[in-house]
């Protein structure tokens, strides 16, 4: 009997998690048991999990295919088994045949599904045996489309026009490129002589791409002196800290409405070393671990917990991020999971609540304060439309056109060249920021800045 490796073990542990709804399959990806696997198995049980996510849709259709009764139900390990075999069968030319049939039926088996790893012996068999098929041809032409429900890509479509819905899809299909801020210069060096191959950000002079090498191991990271970011995500920091600077006050007051994890938060305080920081944050156990993250700045960051749709400060601060919770749509090829769980019906929601997180951060802006309202959302419910909908409501709030920000940090360096000309073709005729995955290698992103009036 094949006894199950480590990488495939950990691939179906993180899958049934995620099935249940537990988590992210990005944070589960970043967790001390995955750490501590050899590089070889900690890569693998990333593209198992990940590709496996991406490809359900389609895996599921091809499982279905070969059963008995293609409508049965199946008990949730079974089919992660079964994807777990199908993807590799179909996607990982380097894995054998029968290493990817055999542990998948042990998988089953330890499951406590003994019965039906006969089924999954029998179904991946059949995927094997029939994976060159001219309907194989025929799906691959459009398998970044098909890996999407349709009612997303009609959105996308609808909105963004049939290229970029393409590329949109693309992008998520593929391996998101990893992404660092790093503390300062020893700690890019120390990088560079563990063997990680660095490369200058796209977007932002400060942030630096991995190309190569094991970072797991590195002590830079484990000790928090490289920090693992999306650079967009960087950006949005990026955008509050430039706003900021341009403000009269010495010491300025900032809220980070919700700020975990926190790596926008050490952004801002990295940038404005005389700033007053409230980080808030409204789940307990997160906000233990914001803490613990923001230790080095505690004596100017202030980690509260505080349900950011009431808070209770008005007219104080210089600056309010609200980077709010969303939908995530622009993160799918980080977390591909969300394309599974996610409803039209959900959107509504969410604007529902990022509306209430808004309305009450232009509260805590003092007149002549500037809010920052951010999403990974590629939904205009969760972005143009919030905004259209508070600014209808707050007579004395304007839009800052994010073009004169993204102009005054090309100045100041904090844009590459090809970063800002990026960015400029990312601007809306609001004067909003909309990145979106494939225009930029990013994830993506809506910003937009509002000024309380008085």
């Amino acid at each position: 009997m094949a006894a199950v490796s480590p990488a495939r073990k950990a691939a179906f542990n993180i899958l049934l998690a995620v099935e249940r709804g537990a988590s992210h399959s990005d944070d589960l990806l970043r967790t001390h048991a995955i750490d501590a696997l050899s590089s070889a198995d900690r890569n693998l049980a990333t593209t198992l999990v990940l590709g496996v996510l991406r490809s359900q849709l389609r895996l599921d259709q091809r499982i279905r295919r070969h059963l008995s009764k293609p409508n049965a139900r199946l008990d949730t390990e079974v089919r992660i088994a079964l994807r777990l075999g199908a993807f590799q069968l179909l996607h990982l030319d380097r894995i054998p045949a029968h290493a990817a049939i055999d542990e998948s039926v042990e998988i089953a088996q330890q499951s406590g599904h003994h019965f039906a790893s006969k089924m999954v012996n029998a179904v991946l068999r059949k995927i094997a045996a029939s994976k060159t098929s001219a309907q194989d041809a025929a799906e691959r032409g459009d398998a970044d489309l098909q890996s999407y429900p349709p009612w997303m890509v009609e959105r996308w479509t609808r909105f963004y026009g049939i290229d970029a819905a393409r590329a949109i899809c693309a992008h998520g299909q593929r391996q998101p490129r990893l992404s660092l801020r790093i503390a300062d210069a020893a700690a890019e060096a120390e990088l560079n002589s563990a063997g990680i191959d660095l490369a200058s950000g796209e977007l932002l002079t400060a942030a630096r791409i991995v190309l190569s090498g094991d970072l797991a191991a590195t002590p830079a990271l484990q000790q928090g002196r490289a920090r693992i970011q999306d650079e967009g995500s960087q950006l949005i920091a990026e955008l509050a800290a430039g706003i900021a600077t341009t403000l009269v006050q010495d010491k300025k007051r900032i809220l980070d409405t919700c700020a975990a994890p926190g790596g926008k938060t050490l952004i801002l305080a990295e940038r404005l070393p005389h700033a007053q920081i409230i980080a808030c944050e409204s789940s307990e156990p997160r906000l233990a671990a914001l803490k613990e993250r923001l230790s080095p700045f505690a004596n100017r960051i202030e980690c509260r917990l505080a349900d950011s749709t009431t808070l209770t400060e008005e007219a104080a601060f210089d600056l309010v991020l609200a980077d709010v919770p969303c939908s995530g749509t622009g993160t799918l090829g980080r977390n591909p999971e969300i394309r599974h769980r996610l409803q039209p019906e959900d959107l509504p929601r969410q604007a529902e609540r990022q509306r209430a997180i808004l309305t009450s951060a232009l509260k805590a802006a003092r007149p002549g304060g500037r809010v920052v309202y951010s999403t990974c959302s590629l939904e205009p419910e969760e972005n143009q439309q919030v905004v259209a909908a508070i600014l209808a409501a707050t007579p004395d709030a304007r839009i800052v056109p994010v073009e004169n920000i993204l102009a005054s940090m090309a100045g100041a360096g904090i844009l590459t060249p090809n970063g800002a000309q990026a960015l400029g073709a990312c601007l809306t005729a609001e004067g909003f920021l909309q990145l979106l995955p494939g225009s930029t290698a990013t994830d993506g992103f809506f910003v937009a800045v509002i000024e309380r009036l008085s």
